[in-house]
């Protein structure tokens, strides 16, 4: 299924990965919200936690025909996400991210927190209360 991508971290422009991963692999981006999750911050990058009263901010990246399937590839490598494998840190789900512009809920692939590094964040980690990685501080 070729869904967009919604990316929340370092992914989005101006971000370490946005230029190494999306110049010119994408057709449109635009900003949303994905709904039922809360943001933490990781060792320099986010993890999404699904949370059902949470929000997080990000873009809806939608990849051009004839570059989809190595940006998929690429992203699932990036995240260091495998099917089915428990060394998994982040599980690639689909979600329904609302877009900005129209209110409009899109569905699309989503990076988020593995179970075992969701349950860890959950005891330990450092919620960004914004949802919003770049207005982290």
């Amino acid at each position: 299924m070729r869904l967009p991508f919604f990316v929340y971290g370092t992914l989005r422009p101006g971000e370490v990965n946005h230029d190494l991963f999306l110049r010119g692999r994408t057709g449109s981006q635009e900003p949303g919200r994905l709904d039922g999750v809360v943001l933490y911050d990781g060792p320099g990058y986010p993890y999404a936690v699904e949370e059902p009263a949470g929000a997080v901010r990000g873009e809806l990246v939608t990849a051009l025909p004839e570059a989809y399937d190595d940006l998929l590839v690429a992203l699932d490598r990036l995240e260091e996400y495998a099917p089915g494998d428990p060394r998994n840190l982040y599980e690639r789900i689909e979600g329904d991210v609302v877009r900005d512009a129209d209110g409009v809920s899109v569905r699309a692939w989503v990076y988020v927190a593995a179970p075992a590094v969701a349950a860890e964040l959950r005891a330990r980690g450092k919620l960004i209360d914004s949802g919003d990685w770049l207005v982290r501080g």
